[in-house]
């Protein structure tokens, strides 16, 4: 008879922590959910500021690469280049951003944990691959000012090595950057603080909290088991 009693208070204590567990988990994914609510708002703000941004500056580009244009002479030829160059490295960088407002608004965050780190961990891939080809017009600030009745012609031996200086660096800047911003060095400060304006840091915000979440479950189940 105390076997049997033991046995069913064993059970019933069992059952409670099993309860408890469960209760705790749900209260967790509630509260996760709503920091993750948090920092999609945030994002969404971060990147329909960054759409402003976008128009004004694509605006003022277009504005002076027609006037250059509608005036042209060969010696605007470097600027016409950089300048056009610029505009579409920051119209592909317009239209990203679009995309990822999308892709933020399509994820489903009541569904389950695996399809919801799927979407954040695409849109993070997508933001990395944004932030690389953004670093592609930094050569493009050091040319546009350049023309072909001066340069490279009337300019000293000092002034060329000079700008060879400049744009050669800025170059190396860009192919480091765009070689090495890839999810493999996510862990390092540099990256994040490179990607945090574009959101990345609100995205590994949210995979981080549901990574607790799929910790804690996975702990559950241990217990359970």
């Amino acid at each position: 008879m105390e076997d049997m009693d033991f046995i069913n208070i064993w059970k019933e204590q069992n059952h409670s922590v099993e309860k408890r567990l469960v209760i705790h988990e749900t209260q967790m994914r509630s509260f996760i959910d709503e920091r993750v609510k948090n920092s999609r708002s945030s994002l969404i703000k971060l990147k329909a500021k960054g759409i402003i941004g976008f128009i004004i500056y694509l605006l003022i580009l277009v504005y002076i690469l027609v006037y250059a244009l509608s005036n042209y002479s060969s010696a605007l030829n470097y600027f016409i280049f950089s300048v056009s160059s610029i505009t579409l490295i920051n119209l592909k960088g317009f239209t990203d951003y679009f995309k990822h407002i999308m892709w933020i608004n399509s994820i489903n965050y009541n569904g389950s944990l695996l399809e919801i780190q799927k979407h954040l961990t695409q849109l993070q891939i997508s933001i990395i691959q944004h932030t690389r080809i953004m670093c592609l017009q930094f050569p493009f600030y050091t040319t546009f000012y350049l023309s072909n009745k001066w340069f490279p012609y009337e300019v000293g031996n000092g002034y060329l090595l000079l700008q060879f200086v400049i744009t050669g660096s800025f170059v190396y800047l860009s192919y480091w950057l765009y070689k090495n911003l890839i999810p493999v060095n996510l862990s390092k400060k540099w990256f994040r603080v490179i990607i945090a304006d574009s959101g990345g840091e609100a995205i590994m915000n949210a995979l981080a909290f549901y990574k607790e979440i799929e910790d804690f479950q996975g702990n559950v189940d241990q217990k359970s088991s």
